[in-house]
């Protein structure tokens, strides 16, 4: 038998250690990776605004933050490839896939399918209304797995949406108003509670964009104002297939209405965008949320200005949201007939207008559920006079209404926490 001293004792035991070391690592590493919960995501509506953009790097930015141990999986639903590819550079551990659902409820993707087999529960983003029910629906038939539904819009939802809500381990939704809906609906529960649209978290930015957009521009840090044109309907007939599946009534109801009311609307609107400019000498930049607003945006807010205005007066094209949300938070303060520019620019610390037109469904409650009542502007309750007037009293006041904004915004981090809390515990309990 082979004889050691003390010195290659110690190496021997030295080694072995390691070895047991090593080992117990790989099974640590093992377990953790075995006890990582998945969860999927369904959300990205449309690229054609970037509040239905914004609502997924909300979502997953609340996720990532309050369940940071998860691995996610993100069903996008639109297929534009420059909004997945912003998606993939912010956001480069999610996982994204693609794919419909067919009529019967089945996917002909092994990638789905893959992903609803790893996944642990299911969460449907922000949105208006329960736009991915058919991906819940197969979700539903496919496993007995939990799901849940995080800051949306609920109002009126149909039998088929109704059947699907019934069977949700949680509901968030994105105001109170929806809650209503729901109890109308015969849908009640300590699982159903408020949560405002993801885009109150949306942290992605574009600084070098924006930045050389504002050198371009000559606008300067806090020195303008951007203004959001918007119709009462949004026009989908004109760039959706098969005019968006609407009658030609609808499509008549919805042109009279725009044609009756804009020049109204936006005449309120330019009367602040005048003040601005003749009193303080800086700038306005005229913007858009949708595509189709960058067509209006001459007729409605430009045009009919005084010619001693017009060049303090710039546009820009149709951007993503990382962009705009740089260029908000460089602003003095944003005015938008559009319901997502202000919740991106008061995520950035920037004061803002909503002036809310009520054909806009009624997700504008949740401003008033957030307390931003003084921030808000029912346009047929509302007339120029008052916008400037407001406008003239937050230049006047900036630091306290960008306070104002602040603390409103550190309320919802608190209740995004509480909500996540809750599907923390659904996580461990449905592995029990």
């Amino acid at each position: 038998m082979k004889k050691y001293n003390r010195r290659d004792w110690i190496q021997r035991m030295a080694f072995a250690n390691t070895a047991l070391l090593f080992s117990g690592l790989l099974l640590s590493y093992g377990m953790e990776k075995k006890n990582t919960k998945t969860i999927l995501v369904i959300s990205g509506w449309q690229d054609v605004n970037i509040g239905d953009i914004a609502h997924t790097p909300g979502l997953l930015n609340v996720l990532q933050s309050y369940l940071p141990k998860t691995k996610i999986i993100l069903w996008k639903k639109s297929k534009g490839k420059e909004v997945g590819e912003l998606l993939k550079k912010n956001f480069p551990a999610v996982e994204i896939i693609y794919g419909n659902v067919d009529k019967d409820k089945k996917v002909d993707n092994a990638e789905i399918l893959a992903a609803v087999e790893k996944a642990d529960i299911l969460i449907h983003g922000s949105g208006p209304l329960l736009v991915g029910a058919d991906h819940l629906a197969f979700w539903i038939k496919k496993t007995k797995k939990p799901f849940g539904i995080f800051g949306t819009t609920l109002q009126n939802p149909s039998d088929y949406h109704q059947s699907i809500l019934k069977k949700a381990s949680f509901i968030y939704t994105r105001e109170t108003h929806s809650i209503e809906h729901l109890k109308k609906a015969g849908i009640e529960g300590d699982h159903i509670k408020f949560a405002p649209d993801a885009t109150f978290f949306m942290n992605i930015k574009n600084d070098e964009k924006a930045n050389q957009f504002m050198s371009d521009a000559g606008l300067e840090d806090g020195k303008f104002i951007c203004v959001i044109p918007r119709l009462r309907y949004t026009p989908y007939h004109k760039f959706n297939p098969n005019n968006n599946g609407w009658s030609d009534e609808k499509v008549k109801e919805v042109e009279t209405v725009n044609a009756l009311k804009k020049e109204e609307d936006h005449a309120k609107l330019r009367e602040a965008m005048i003040a601005y400019v003749k009193e303080t000498g800086n700038k306005v930049l005229v913007c858009p949320e949708m595509t189709y607003q960058v067509d209006i945006m001459d007729e409605l807010l430009i045009d009919p200005l005084p010619e001693e205005v017009k060049p303090f007066v710039l546009k820009r094209g149709y951007w993503f949201p990382d962009e705009a949300a740089s260029v908000y938070s460089k602003a003095l303060a944003v005015l938008s007939f559009e319901c997502h520019s202000p919740i991106i620019a008061a995520v950035n610390g920037t004061p803002f207008f909503y002036l809310r037109q009520p054909e806009d469904t009624i997700k504008g409650q949740m401003y008033y559920d957030l307390g931003f009542n003084d921030w808000v502007f029912e346009i047929e309750e509302t007339t120029g006079e008052q916008v400037t007037n407001r406008l003239r009293y937050l230049w006047n006041n900036y630091e306290q209404s960008k306070s104002e904004v602040k603390s409103k915004i550190e309320n919802i981090e608190r209740i995004y926490k509480e909500s996540t809390d809750l599907v923390a515990k659904i996580l461990v309990t449905n592995n029990q």
